[in-house]
């Protein structure tokens, strides 16, 4: 996984905010009953819905890593289509081959 050059900046630069937003990642995670599969596609789904690429990478990695097939990524993007648009699926569907062909 290619960790983008300005999360590692950040990390270096401000380490106390970085472990605060680390633990408020993590206290987010265990405050309700969604197991980690869930999870994970429930934050590519927001990254989708924000328009945010780099955070949509990050996610796919992540959804991969907690056991998200690419059919299940690939429907969180087919789901946007009603609400986001065509061109917007469309670019979800890229972003998350993108994300996958680079963590190979």
């Amino acid at each position: 996984m290619s960790v983008p050059k300005k999360y590692l900046k950040f990390k270096e630069s401000y380490p106390e905010i970085f472990e605060n937003y680390e633990k408020l990642g993590e206290a987010t995670h265990l405050a309700g009953p969604l197991d980690a599969k869930t999870r994970a596609l429930v934050k590519l789904a927001i990254s989708i819905g924000a328009h945010m690429e780099g955070a949509a990478s990050s996610h796919t990695r992540k959804a991969s890593e907690a056991g998200c097939s690419l059919e299940e990524m690939k429907h969180v993007a087919l789901l946007s289509l009603p609400t986001l648009g065509f061109p917007s699926m469309m670019a979800a569907l890229g972003w998350i081959d993108k994300a996958l062909e680079e963590k190979k």
